[in-house]
């Protein structure tokens, strides 16, 4: 009996081993995916036959909000959510010149919605961005998809690249935001200067629009100017000068949005409907400027905002022309933004910024003068981070002032 399981065993190892060696030799003839993972970088991966890349990442921001009134006895109102939460998906397909970008929006903060017709439709939100571009010329790239349009800096840089906890009023009033549509943009170089000239073609009413779109357009063009060359690591879209330049970096931009027949308020708001259930059908004309400087950790950032109804006389009865049957307007008028940093040695980083708008007409906005001072600690860079904020409010019409204090923590793979 001994020598028979003596007999099996040797069977058993013969036989493992020979599976061991096809094993072996099948591996050495098929060539397995390359595969790493690096944290800020993502899991990346390269097919086996080179056929394409895919790099997958996650962040999320854990934020703490709390506020209170001015007014003697007013108590603070605070609150603590995830402020958001995205799963992205990049890399190309074919070959580098075929890029794509698919990133997807999973906290209830990413999900709400301001619009009446998104909630009652229950139209999703969950994509913000499902682009593909393909770089058919050395100094042109077509995208077709939905994401960021050209608008301002402060908009097209990530909310995971800011330099205080979230972006500005100026910002969330005036913003162009995400499209569905198509866009042109280019670079050029002359000596040391760059230039990116950009356009777009979109529906004008937002992203993720599946219902009460009345077949408006938005046309966008956008350039941007570099005079001392290309920022370190594309630092011309990260606020703070986290790599601190050695030379002194400056980019210049101007963007146009013109966007026809629009029922928005602005285009993340609320549909305008007349008394008779009629849509709001009006041009609105928006216009931004915008500038970044940085020098060995010392940044500035400034943008200027103007938006307004154009095509109709609406200065000889704003109120029968421009506020719906809510009592709701277009947010027009003019905002500023300016913000200023230093990083010092260890990481830590001092930043003051002042943000303002100006209504055309107080409907469905009030002018905000917003003062904020902030302090970040960059772990590692973008992507784990601390950051602080302490901001003074004073909104037009408010009996009193209001002060606001958040901490948020940003962790990105």
């Amino acid at each position: 009996m001994k020598k028979f399981l003596l007999h099996i065993i040797g069977v058993f190892t013969v036989l493992l081993f020979a599976t061991f060696s096809l094993v072996a030799q099948s591996s050495t003839k098929k060539q397995l995916p390359d595969v790493e993972l690096k944290f800020g970088k993502g899991l990346q991966i390269l097919a086996a036959d080179s056929s394409m890349a895919l790099k997958i990442g996650f962040r999320f921001q854990s934020l703490f909000n709390s506020e209170r009134s001015l007014a003697d006895g007013a108590e603070w109102q605070s609150n603590f959510l995830i402020r958001r939460a995205r799963l992205k998906f990049d890399g190309w397909a074919f070959n580098p010149n075929f890029v794509y970008k698919v990133e997807l929006a999973l906290s209830n903060r990413d999900l709400s919605s301001s619009s009446d017709f998104e909630v009652t439709s229950g139209a999703p939100k969950i994509i913000l961005d499902a682009v593909a571009k393909w770089k058919f010329h050395k100094n042109f790239t077509l995208w077709v998809g939905q994401t960021k349009l050209p608008g301002n800096r402060e908009r097209v840089v990530s909310s995971q690249k800011l330099q205080f906890v979230d972006r500005s009023i100026v910002n969330g009033t005036f913003t162009a935001d995400r499209e569905m549509g198509v866009q042109l943009r280019g670079k050029f170089k002359s000596g040391k200067m760059v230039i990116k000239p950009m356009a777009s073609l979109s529906f004008g009413e937002g992203r993720n629009t599946t219902v009460a779109n009345i077949g408006g357009s938005r046309v966008m063009g956008r350039v941007e100017l570099l005079p001392f060359g290309e920022f370190t690591s594309k630092g011309d879209y990260f606020e703070g000068d986290l790599k601190r330049e050695n030379t002194p970096k400056f980019a210049f931009g101007a963007s146009y949005s013109y966007n026809e027949g629009t029922p928005k308020q602005k285009t993340t708001g609320k549909f305008l409907i007349d008394e008779e259930g009629n849509y709001f059908d009006h041009n609105l004309e928006t216009f931004f400027i915008d500038m970044i400087f940085k020098y060995q950790g010392f940044a500035v950032m400034a943008e200027f905002a103007d938006n307004k109804v154009v095509g109709r006389d609406v200065n000889a009865d704003f109120r029968s022309t421009l506020v719906d049957a809510n009592g709701r307007s277009y947010f027009t008028g003019q905002g500023i933004n300016t913000q200023v940093s230093y990083l010092l040695q260890n990481n830590l980083e001092l930043a003051a910024r002042y943000s303002r708008i100006m209504p055309d007409t107080e409907v469905s906005f009030a002018g905000i003068n917003e003062y904020t001072f902030g302090l970040s600690k960059y772990v590692v860079g973008h992507n784990l981070k601390v950051q602080a904020d302490v901001s003074l409010i004073d909104k037009t019409g408010a009996s009193h002032n209001k002060l606001r204090y958040r901490l948020q923590t940003e962790f990105a793979f």
